[in-house]
């Protein structure tokens, strides 16, 4: 009997430890939390340099100014805080998402927020100008969902960069859309040709004479469903079902 009281004496002890640490050190994680989202957004964008290093808040702050877009309209909404606005929390919330019917979800992600982030970059700091934006994708690769942003420039066609922060795909195969060769091949690269989204990632190597080299990526070697899936998902999200009403519409009206 003694032996179990010690037990559970000792089990209620490491419980509350635990539940206290978890409180203790919550703020600290959220710090983390909203500083790594920082730093993947400005290394899409080749704002700070490929290791991470640098002052991110700094650059964050002087270079970057987020807003949110209701997709729908393609206009900026003050609808939530953009700062503290979770699209994927709000992906589960059926008042504040849709959802995406097979036929026209690519990217395999079944629902979607109403609402998405976007990250304006100013031409330098204090600048009133912009020199591009920054859009969050995501989208299913073979073992998980890939979580990026890619970095438009100011015509919202060329793409100036390219990254993943959260996936689980296989070392080595999949897992190579973190390869810094392989993301430098996406700056320069063209989304759209006449309103369409024809940027992907190919099968083997892009032909340096092909005529749709400005659309084409080289493929991953023995990754090819994780090869599609970026291709997916980008044109779900470059697409008439996600970011392109907005992007016309800054395409005609200019960033601001």
């Amino acid at each position: 009997m003694r032996v179990i009281m010690v037990a559970v004496a000792l089990c209620l002890v490491c419980s509350v430890l635990v539940s206290a640490a978890a409180v203790v050190l919550r703020p600290e994680q959220e710090l983390n939390k909203a500083l790594d989202k920082k730093k993947n957004i400005l290394l899409a964008a080749g704002l700070i340099e490929d290791d991470g290093t640098g002052d991110v808040d700094k650059v964050y702050t002087e270079r970057v100014e987020a807003r949110l877009v209701d997709l729908a309209t393609g206009e900026y909404t003050d609808a939530f805080p953009v700062e503290t606005f979770d699209q994927r929390e709000a992906a589960k919330d059926p008042e504040q998402s849709i959802e995406i019917p097979d036929r026209e979800d690519p990217a395999g992600i079944g629902r979607r927020s109403r609402y998405a982030p976007v990250y304006l970059v100013r031409e330098s700091a204090g600048s009133s100008e912009y020199s591009g934006v920054i859009i969050p994708v995501h989208g299913k690769g073979l073992w998980s969902t890939l979580y990026g942003f890619i970095a438009l420039e100011k015509d919202l066609n060329t793409i100036e960069g390219l990254g993943f922060y959260e996936h689980a795909e296989t070392p080595g195969l999949g897992g190579e859309v973190d390869n810094p060769r392989w993301k430098s091949q996406w700056k320069g690269k063209q989304v759209y040709e006449e309103g369409s989204v024809e940027i992907s990632v190919i099968k083997g190597k892009v032909n340096p004479d092909s005529p749709n080299k400005a659309y084409q990526v080289d493929g991953l070697a023995g990754a090819t469903i994780t090869a599609r899936g970026v291709s997916n998902l980008l044109h779900y999200w470059m697409g008439t079902g996600a970011f392109q009403t907005y992007i016309t519409r800054v395409r005609e009206q200019g960033l601001s």
